[in-house]
């Protein structure tokens, strides 16, 4: 039996597939545990309070449904590629730049950083563009 291991890009993958998570996890950071009636965090109705937020947090839960957006063209970048037998070090280093990218993207999405973080987006894309087509023969 043939074992084979998992590559940086699939580590990236699960990096990638968290990234919405932590991004929740920054909107609702400091109102757990304040009470509801005082505008604290409702687990009770979580997407309608995330709904109601402005400034970073509404920001935050912003790039988390970006990052949720950008997450199926990305393993479906790094499957592909796999798949095609496209060289190992190359899709590394392209998934890593996608994870530093995305990570860049929230940091300017949350700072309110419209251009960069559009600009940001943009390399991403490319990213996941040059993953798709490295094996490409």
């Amino acid at each position: 039996m043939q074992y084979t291991h998992f590559t940086v890009a699939y580590w990236c993958v699960l990096i990638a597939a968290l990234l919405p998570i932590a991004c929740a996890g920054l909107a609702k950071s400091g109102r757990l545990n304040v009470p509801r009636r005082e505008g604290g965090y409702d687990n009770v109705n979580p997407r309608e309070w995330l709904a109601r937020q402005t400034d970073w947090r509404a920001r935050a839960n912003a790039a988390q449904a970006n990052s949720f957006e950008a997450l199926p063209f990305f393993i479906g970048a790094v499957i592909i590629a796999h798949q095609l037998g496209a060289h190992q070090a190359r899709m590394d280093i392209l998934a890593f730049l996608f994870i530093v990218l995305r990570m860049l993207y929230i940091m300017m999405y949350v700072a309110g950083m419209g251009t960069a973080r559009s600009l940001v987006w943009g390399l991403g894309l490319a990213c996941n563009v040059a993953i798709l087509l490295i094996g490409y023969r």
